[in-house]
């Protein structure tokens, strides 16, 4: 890995979801793996189009490695974890399966969670959402009932993406699942976890100062 990697959010987001952009997943990642990173921004204003040569749908995160450019979850967290044994295992059989749980969480779970939290915003009702939300859901409880990590005995990037899809707070106050919510306070108090909250957090409030002083200027 020559220099460090670099991490790309937005300048700025309103407060809502502050500690949810997805470039979190990328900071915790680095942290437990002990990668040095540098954080650099696209505006958060006119975000639809500004940077649709580094990311085509317009989202973040974005991250660089040297000369390779990737986005998406799964992609860069795989990516990392080829790189560390504190995010995944160097069993042939055991990387097979932490691969297997990262597109759970992508694939099963998220496509879920994101499209019920989004008509929560709303207040749509829509019953056969909720529905296939309480059943994917109860899976995962029956799945996290029997064992404390994804992917034998160890930490590994599995169970960082899971408990980071859980950890939504809509989602995580529906219904009542002991093993899910164990499972993400577990997680969620890791120190690498903390820390890279606590740095997205700061990152974002620092930027509210800007704004506020370029309002002021324009005036």
């Amino acid at each position: 890995m020559a220099g460090p990697l670099v991490i790309w959010t937005y300048d700025w987001v309103p407060e809502a979801p502050r500690g949810f952009v997805r470039d979190l997943r990328l900071r915790w990642a680095c942290e437990e793996a002990g990668f040095d990173y540098e954080v650099k921004t696209v505006p958060f204003d006119g975000r639809e189009t500004n940077h649709l040569a580094q990311q085509p749908f317009g989202q973040v995160p974005m991250l660089d490695d040297g000369d390779l450019h990737l986005f998406e979850s799964g992609a860069f967290l795989m990516h990392l974890a080829q790189r560390s044994e504190a995010l995944m295992p160097r069993d042939d059989a055991a990387r097979a399966k932490v691969l297997q749980w990262v597109m759970v969480s992508l694939n099963s779970i998220e496509m879920v969670t994101m499209p019920w939290v989004v008509l929560q915003w709303s207040k749509a009702d829509q019953p056969p959402i909720t529905q296939w939300l309480d059943k994917r859901l109860a899976q995962v409880e029956a799945v996290l009932q029997e064992r404390s990590y994804l992917v034998g005995d160890a930490f590994t990037v599995a169970d960082l993406l899971l408990a980071d899809v859980l950890r939504v707070g809509l989602v995580r106050k529906h219904g009542d699942r002991p093993a899910s919510e164990a499972y993400v306070q577990r997680f969620t108090e890791r120190p690498a976890f903390t820390r890279a909250r606590s740095d997205q957090l700061a990152h974002f409030a620092a930027a509210d100062g800007q704004r506020k002083e370029a309002c002021h200027d324009d005036q």
